[in-house]
């Protein structure tokens, strides 16, 4: 079988620890944006906690203008990046589902 093969090729501790550092530190700013209550992460997920809840619709069509996946839940915008993301990327996406954020009605 591959899968474990596939899944014990690299060290999946570390590289979950290394996208965990990558989304608090590029999360970060978030958490100045006016109607953002709560920014935390928890190995690969980042969360944006919002003070109202996201408009799904209009906030996916936002994600996919800028190419990217995002889709919010309730008040949570979710960031939750495959293990495979290049550092680009991960940036590129957290940097867009931040400027998404930070253009939401008030």
């Amino acid at each position: 079988d591959a899968l474990p093969i596939l899944l014990n090729s690299c060290d999946m501790a570390a590289r979950i620890a290394h996208i965990e550092s990558e989304l608090r530190r590029l999360l970060a700013p978030a958490a100045s944006i006016p109607g953002v209550r709560e920014v935390r992460v928890l190995g690969s997920i980042g969360v944006m906690e919002m003070e109202e809840p996201v408009n799904v619709g209009d906030f996916q069509k936002k994600c996919v203008d800028r190419g990217i996946w995002v889709r919010p839940f309730g008040k949570n915008v979710y960031v939750m990046p495959p293990y495979i993301i290049t550092d680009k990327d991960l940036e590129t996406l957290v940097n867009a589902t931040i400027d998404i954020v930070r253009h939401l009605p008030q």
